[in-house]
């Protein structure tokens, strides 16, 4: 029997880590964004998932040979499609800022990767909508997506009355249309994820069997998705690293300018490390979450974008990037801010009931 209380924690956790993995990249100096992603890659695809499965499940590499081949390959494709939207999520916030850049993107990303699922199992319409504990769980993503919205609204007002030094001084790459455009793929490819988690399910039973804890049976299906997600950012920063000719950097870290301190290799490392194991945990914590919501699992992805967006935002306002914004503006945000977190509560309850 599973705890959704204890779920919706787990998921807030897993939104904190992924809401703060970009903070160590912007300690990073010297290495353009395709040395950096690709490092900081490394250990959110590879390093952390494999580490954290063994030590945290039982026989892996035995339930993973046991699995079905068509359940491995749909997650490997779902995770190459994933891949797609995860190497531009990086773009978005370069371009948008966390805030905003993470409204927009996780809104489309929570939309389709919550009511997809249900709907290719074919129970949406015959167990989710007919039960009053279905419709409360949807009324809890409805207000999901309403605060998604208000916080993204809050961005755009914020960018109109901002002056261009002001965006480009705390932001500077910022961009809003190549940001928005950017946004609106990552969002749509991101959603795959979802889908590679629903496919795994099997492999995540044969875990369960196997003896692992529920609360981390879904660690290896993190393992088979991330391999198609890995290959896809693998395969363009080497295209990147290549065309950019930005390979020597990893040794020997470019000065931007005349007055920028020196920067070590042995640093950006360690700073990329830290990013890459940050982004990992949102999924450590995810499938720690899930295992708890009962047979709504379905709304964690909501939950999940929902956690990830209150502590962006939370993250924007110490980053500066609301400075100087006007009271209508920041009324958006905390209005946003408040559906959001009011989402979690009512998801949780939902799921409560079943």
């Amino acid at each position: 029997m599973g705890n959704p209380l204890l779920g919706v924690l787990f998921h807030w956790l897993g939104g904190l880590a992924s809401a703060s993995f970009y903070v160590p990249f912007r300690k990073v100096r010297g290495w353009s964004w395709e040395i950096y992603w690709l490092i900081g890659g490394f250990f959110s695809w590879i390093f952390a998932p494999w580490i954290f499965a063994y030590f945290r499940t039982e026989d892996l590499f035995g339930v993973i040979a046991a699995a079905d081949s068509n359940t491995l390959m749909q997650c490997i494709v779902y995770g190459l499609l994933w891949g797609l939207g995860g190497l531009t999520f990086g773009l978005t916030m370069r371009y948008l800022g966390l805030s905003l850049g993470m409204a927009v993107a996780l809104g489309l990303c929570a939309f389709f990767g919550t009511i997809i699922p249900p709907m290719l199992k074919g129970v949406f319409f015959t167990e989710v909508l007919p039960s009053t504990h279905g419709k409360i769980v949807l009324l809890g993503l409805a207000l999901c997506l309403i605060g998604i919205a208000i916080v993204g609204l809050g961005g755009i007002h914020k960018e109109k009355e901002s002056a261009p030094e002001e965006r480009q001084k705390n932001i500077a790459e910022f961009d809003l249309k190549k940001g928005l455009l950017v946004a609106l793929f990552c969002g749509l490819m991101s959603s795959c994820f979802a889908f590679g988690i629903a496919a795994g399910e099997p492999l995540a039973e044969l875990s369960a069997a196997a003896g692992t804890n529920p609360l981390f049976k879904g660690l290896p299906v993190i393992c088979i998705v991330l391999i198609g997600g890995a290959t896809t950012n693998f395969l363009w920063c080497a295209y990147l690293i290549a065309k950019n000719k930005t390979a020597a950097e990893i040794l020997q870290p470019k000065l931007r300018s005349a007055n920028e301190r020196p920067a070590t290799s042995g640093i950006n490392l360690l700073w990329c490390a830290l990013a890459g194991v940050l982004w990992y945990f949102q999924f450590f914590f995810y499938v720690m979450g899930e295992s708890q919501m009962g047979e709504y699992g379905f709304s964690s992805w909501t939950l999940h974008m929902a956690s990830i967006i209150i502590f962006s935002s939370l993250w924007g306002f110490a980053l500066k990037e609301w400075k100087g914004s006007s009271k209508t503006t920041l009324t958006y945000v905390f209005l946003g801010l408040g559906c959001l977190i009011g989402s979690t509560m009512v998801i949780g309850y939902g799921n409560s009931l079943v």
